[in-house]
């Protein structure tokens, strides 16, 4: 958890306690979906939830901002985000259940209210977005 307030010092004390939730929450669903390595599990703040917040040292968004994450897994970055940007809204997708439910819960566990999630594969999805974010995701298109 120091590692981010390292980077980002400005955080309200709801921020810093939704953060601070997020260890306990991920290591229970990580032991019975595996939702990140369970070898990574211990480095959570440094290489999930830090990284999901690194586009926030680039980009601001601002308030009623909708956003979509495409292949978010257990909720990366879409949930780091939600928690740093409380007034934008963030719409998360992946096509594998197991996933989604996993965010469904740690969402419900925080009461984020801004996060909305969705089973689906990305060229099923309707809807407009101001921002399109991922983190690994593999597309395949034709030409």
């Amino acid at each position: 958890m120091e590692i981010i307030l390292k980077y980002f010092p400005e955080l309200s004390e709801n921020q810093k306690n939704l953060f601070k939730q997020l260890f306990p929450l991920y290591s229970k669903w990580n032991a019975r979906i595996n939702v990140i390595s369970r070898k990574d599990i211990d480095h959570l703040y440094e290489r999930h939830i830090l990284h999901s917040l690194g586009i926030a040292k680039i980009i601001q968004f601002k308030n009623n901002t909708r956003v979509i994450d495409i292949g978010t897994g257990g909720g990366f970055p879409g949930i780091p985000l939600a928690i740093l940007f409380p007034e934008t809204h963030f719409h998360l997708v992946d096509s594998i259940g197991k996933k989604i439910k996993v965010v469904e819960a740690i969402t419900e566990s925080l009461g984020l209210t801004n996060v909305t999630y969705e089973q689906n594969r990305a060229e099923n999805l309707k809807g407009k977005f101001d921002f399109v974010i991922s983190r690994a995701v593999k597309l395949f298109y034709s030409v």
